[in-house]
């Protein structure tokens, strides 16, 4: 739950960041545009963006479960990762998405704003991220020690 609600975050935050970095770019748009070019396009884009971060809070769930690192610490690098991970398929955008140079879809791979953009974007996602599981990773911290123990 934690992930989508700081993907929704995101997500209702790039009208902000398209203004500070005179960029267009948008992951919703991206998303939205690849399975529907009607109206429908930011809902749906919304609803995917949202469901990718239920799924990267699941996956940052079972590491900050398996290590002691601080979670605001382990969800800012986490998603600062991936996003270097992942850029590179900007690639791909640029050449096969059927919406590309529609608004919300310019060229990323060498766009140094979107590349700032997407930066900005993932350290506001991990940062709320690790806020919103902070208070409970105390207690499942605690927990996940308890049973390592019992284990070793």
């Amino acid at each position: 739950m934690a992930g989508a609600l700081a993907a929704a975050a995101w997500g209702a935050l790039e009208p902000v960041d398209q203004r500070l970095f005179r960029c267009d770019y948008s992951d919703v748009a991206i998303l939205g545009k690849a399975v529907t070019r009607g109206r429908g396009w930011r809902a749906a884009g919304f609803a995917l963006h949202a469901l990718n971060g239920a799924m990267f809070g699941l996956a940052y769930d079972a590491v900050r479960r398996r290590t002691r690192v601080e979670s605001r610490r382990l969800a800012l690098g986490m998603a600062l990762a991936e996003h270097l991970a992942l850029y590179p398929l900007g690639h791909f955008v640029d050449r096969f998405h059927p919406a590309r140079g529609e608004p919300g879809i310019p060229p990323l791979l060498k766009n140094a704003r979107a590349f700032g953009q997407a930066t900005v974007r993932h350290a506001l996602f991990g940062l709320l991220l690790g806020a919103l599981t902070e208070e409970r990773s105390g207690a499942s911290r605690a927990e996940s020690r308890r049973r390592l123990r019992r284990s070793a």
